[in-house]
């Protein structure tokens, strides 16, 4: 799933692709993405394209119609989606084509989505009401840049484990599991560490390792061109890399497998030597 650093990145590559361009035509060839009804996608034609932000995992694209109030149109790639400026036009028969934005400059903004399961969606909103929007209203403070301690020691200082904890959405904002791996990696806690028992100096380890989103910023600015590409080089040092060594200390990394995720971590560095049974219901895992 794309996170906060590969969505900032995708928003900062299409503003510098599309802002001041004009919407000549926009439809939804996906049969579930978008999650509103009104105001309908046709108001959109004619209208000029402002700006392009992220908010979390979510990318933001406003619009200035020609008549009423700014709209804004809110984005979630889920695990399979792509948005993309494309110099062609698609399809409307093309299968991964989700929402087809056609623009004066005879180019194409497209929400396209990988695999079967249609996991992505879109809302169009009056620009005013966004903050208000649930899916936004929702969510804890940005964890890039990082929250300031206090704010992280609230989010953090409670039931349940660590790794689940970073990847609430209400609690810290943009981090998903690959993610939370390299922090959890980076500040050598376990994934399962309880957020009751973090101490002082945890918070302090967790807060320095936020600082890996930067990181990971500046290095898609250096590598990533005009075009976002279907695949991003994510800089990732332990996330799905189950069996290779840990760039620091050598330990075989190991992993913990769900049905359809996986969390992975160094033994050494993060559980004290121990390599976590790989069942769900394991009573290491508590």
């Amino acid at each position: 799933m794309p996170e906060l650093p590969e969505v900032e990145i995708t928003a900062r590559r299409l503003g510098a692709a599309v802002v001041d361009l004009t919407v000549e035509s926009m439809s939804a060839p996906g049969m579930v993405v978008m999650k509103t009804l009104s105001p309908r996608l046709e108001v959109l034609c004619g209208a000029r394209i402002v700006a392009v932000g992220r908010i979390a995992k979510m990318v933001t694209i406003g619009f200035e119609p020609l008549e009423g109030p700014g709209l804004t149109l809110l984005v979630h790639l889920m695990s399979a989606g792509r948005l993309q400026v494309f110099e062609k036009r698609a399809s409307l028969r093309d299968r991964a084509s989700r929402i087809l934005v056609r623009l004066d400059s005879g180019a194409e903004l497209r929400l396209r989505e990988f695999g079967t399961k249609q996991r992505a969606w879109a809302k169009l909103l009056p620009t005013a009401d966004l903050g208000a929007e649930e899916m936004v209203a929702s969510l804890g403070p940005e964890a890039w840049p990082a929250p300031d301690p206090e704010a992280l020691a609230t989010a953090l200082r409670r039931r349940g484990h660590l790794h689940s904890l970073l990847r609430n959405q209400r609690l810290i904002a943009g981090i998903g599991r690959s993610w939370v791996d390299e922090i959890l990696w980076e500040a050598r806690l376990s994934p399962f560490k309880k957020g009751l028992d973090l101490s002082d100096g945890d918070l302090v380890a967790i807060h320095a390792a936020l600082q890996r989103l930067d990181a990971a910023i500046e290095l898609y600015e250096q590598r990533i061109g005009a075009l976002v590409p279907d695949k991003m080089p994510i800089p990732l040092q332990v996330h799905r890399r189950q069996g290779e060594p840990c760039p620091r200390c050598g330990t075989t990394i190991a992993a913990i497998h769900y049905a359809e995720r996986i969390t992975c971590y160094c033994p050494e560095e993060q559980t004290a030597g121990k390599v976590l049974a790989d069942r769900r219901l394991s009573r290491l895992l508590k």
